[in-house]
């Protein structure tokens, strides 16, 4: 049985297996607390394959620092390591 987190993480299973995988806590609560809210996008584009102005403002929505003189690879790089 999961342990109780409160109320901010809202599939407590899916929040301490993914801690258990390695994953920051910040990350393991904003998947399992997508996938609780039926919102975790599996149909979602490979990041290469997004436009770099795609990138630009995803690395915005989550707060990359110096995003504005990176490159598409870097952009890419630079969500993906994101927790």
């Amino acid at each position: 049985m999961a342990k109780d987190h409160g109320p901010q993480i809202k599939d407590g299973k899916l929040y301490e297996d993914l801690l258990d995988d390695g994953m920051s806590k910040e990350k393991a609560a904003r998947i399992a607390n997508a996938k609780a809210a039926g919102t975790l996008k599996h149909d979602s584009t490979h990041l290469e394959d997004r436009t770099k102005a795609d990138l630009y403002e995803e690395a915005k929505r989550i707060g990359i620092e110096g995003r504005s003189g990176m490159s598409k690879q870097a952009l890419a790089e630079a969500i993906r390591g994101h927790e």
